[in-house]
């Protein structure tokens, strides 16, 4: 009787990602698949673990356009500031939870806060009362900080939006000498790692900056009299119009070309830049408390999150998430459609939302 064998793959099919197929294809079928079965998937094999970690995997997600936003949430809890992430596809999940991230190596506070690309930017804020001009960067892609390129200057409270693929941020400095005058506004540009100073007329520039938006390639800067806009493309500052700076109130987002906030009595209000005017955002009165205090704003894949700390739990308090579709109609009326609203975190009392922001990767 002759022995039985056991078939055994070649010895290269062994290395590869998926038997029989070539790498690069069973690459683009990965690339393919939801980031919520990573952790999962990477499970499967050495090679797949190890690719679903890889810069490639993310290179080849993003050339066949199959990347997926996620939010991500920095609370101040006690003294410290931690960092949450919501996993994609939370809106169709029955459990919707924030999952905590590795802590910032430094704790800065009033830290000026962009999201390029797939990287969120910590710019400076101060650390023992002691403002600073590091930076630094968190890869959402990889799930860890690196130390940036540092800024030209120290700032707190500074403000920051992003343009053209380039991170522009002003005031939250001493402008009382000449270097921290020519670099009262400064732009980061990614490719090359390099901070390089913006030209601003002396007469604008204002020390602390309470709020910042990004319309229409024009980054918006609010200080605590008035406000200032600059347009990247003309390289050009004015002041913002005395409308917008009268209504906006506490944190803000852009979706569809206009800016959300809420207003003193706690409703949802829209500035809408090309006719100069505030609008209450209707339809959505019923299902949200008012917001007082608390409550921030981020645009998520051109839906309107609005994040609150909401019921008391004793020693917890919730944090609460809506999601809400926006719509101007032909008339101009700013119309909203709550699609859920769901407790995402809970946190010790006393905890505040210090930054709320959404990557694509």
């Amino acid at each position: 009787m002759s022995a039985t064998t056991t078939s055994q793959p070649p010895a290269d099919a062994e290395s590869q990602l998926i038997p029989n197929l070539p790498d690069d294809v069973a690459l683009n079928c990965l690339a393919r698949v939801p980031r919520s079965f990573y952790p999962n998937i990477s499970l499967v094999s050495k090679s797949w673990h190890s690719t679903i970690r890889s810069p490639a995997l993310f290179t080849t997600r993003s050339l066949l356009e199959t990347t997926e936003t996620s939010l991500f949430l920095n609370v101040r809890i006690g003294a410290s500031f931690r960092w949450y992430t919501l996993l994609p596809n939370f809106s169709k999940s029955p459990q919707k939870f924030l999952v905590p991230l590795p802590p910032i190596p430094s704790q800065p506070i009033g830290p000026a806060i962009a999201v390029l690309g797939p990287k969120i930017y910590v710019m400076g804020g101060s650390v023992n009362e002691i403002p600073s001009n590091s930076v630094w960067v968190f890869d959402c892609r990889f799930n860890r900080w690196e130390p940036g390129t540092k800024m030209r200057v120290s700032r707190e409270f500074a403000a920051a939006g992003v343009v053209g693929g380039k991170i522009y941020v002003m005031g939250g400095c001493v402008v009382d000498n000449w270097a921290r005058s020519m670099n009262w506004a400064e732009v980061y540009d990614s490719v090359a790692e390099t901070w390089s100073p913006v030209p601003s007329p002396i007469e604008v520039r204002e020390r602390w900056m309470h709020g910042n938006a990004v319309i229409g390639g024009k980054v918006y800067a609010m200080a605590d009299r008035g406000g200032l806009v600059y347009d990247v493309a003309l390289g050009e500052w004015r002041n913002v119009p005395k409308r917008l700076d009268l209504g906006w109130r506490g944190r803000a987002t852009v979706v569809g070309e206009v800016l959300y906030c809420y207003d003193y009595l706690g409703k949802i209000k829209g500035y809408d830049v090309e006719v100069d005017a505030w609008k209450e955002l209707m339809g959505v009165e019923k299902g949200l408390p008012k917001f007082l205090s608390g409550a921030t704003m981020v645009n998520y894949d051109g839906k309107l999150l609005v994040i609150w700390e909401g019921k008391d739990l004793g020693k917890e308090v919730e944090i609460t998430c809506a999601e809400i579709e926006v719509l101007k109609d032909k008339d101009g009326i700013l119309n909203g459609k709550i699609l859920w609203s769901d407790v995402i975190l809970a946190v010790p009392k006393r905890s505040a939302i210090a930054h709320c922001l959404a990557a694509r990767f």
